[in-house]
């Protein structure tokens, strides 16, 4: 576990094309926010929940250790999801991730926090894009997001421009996770079903 670092779960989506609550899917007997939950409190002492609202909240039946968030910017897509994570946690530095990643590598987001000097994000890249929900963000951050939120400029990655970003490569993330496994996330059934082919496969070897 690192001290003074906060693990944010982005869990506002409305999950339409998986047709209901990805977020409360299970896999291996735990849910899909359970799962993340383990995950970044391996590496944090604190994890905040990001939602929509108190209802939602409620609906994740999450464990008393972890906060809730709910959305400041609600309509403003995943960038008003980190920016509500990265305003109410408790620390400077911030592991951001989707609610729908069941894979996150622990060892990887481990050896990206160790790029915190001198930048104010460490952002991976695959496929020659960036990937900023599986980032980790300073508060630095914060006056850059709502600037492009009160404009309405609500591409992720829109202020990467105005701050120091560590461009974690693709090199890089090969070493701890070849397959990309920790970014693969569940937007619809077809990626429920081949995550569970992923486990079913990791159980036969």
């Amino acid at each position: 576990m690192l001290t003074k670092v906060s693990g944010i779960i982005l869990a506002g989506g409305m999950s339409r094309r998986l047709g209901r609550d990805k977020a409360i899917e299970k896999i291996e007997g735990q849910t899909l926010i359970e799962r993340a939950i383990d995950r970044l409190s391996l590496l944090t002492n604190e994890v905040l929940v990001v939602v929509n609202s108190e209802e939602r909240a409620l609906s994740l039946c999450l464990p008393n250790h972890v906060k809730t968030a709910i959305d400041i910017y609600p309509s403003k897509g995943s960038l008003g999801g980190i920016y509500t994570g990265v305003l109410a946690s408790n620390h400077d530095w911030n592991i951001v991730v989707a609610c729908d990643m069941p894979f996150l590598n622990v060892d990887l987001l481990r050896n990206m926090l160790s790029f915190r000097g001198g930048t104010d994000a460490i952002v991976p890249i695959l496929n020659q894009y960036p990937e900023p929900t599986h980032a980790i963000y300073s508060k630095n951050c914060l006056p850059f997001i709502l600037q492009k939120i009160e404009t309405d400029e609500l591409k992720i990655d829109g202020f990467f421009s105005d701050i120091k970003v560590h461009l974690f490569s693709e090199e890089q993330v090969n070493e701890f996770d070849p397959n990309h496994l920790s970014f693969f996330n569940i937007n619809s059934q077809k990626d429920l079903d081949k995550a569970l082919k992923i486990i079913a496969t990791r159980v036969q070897q």
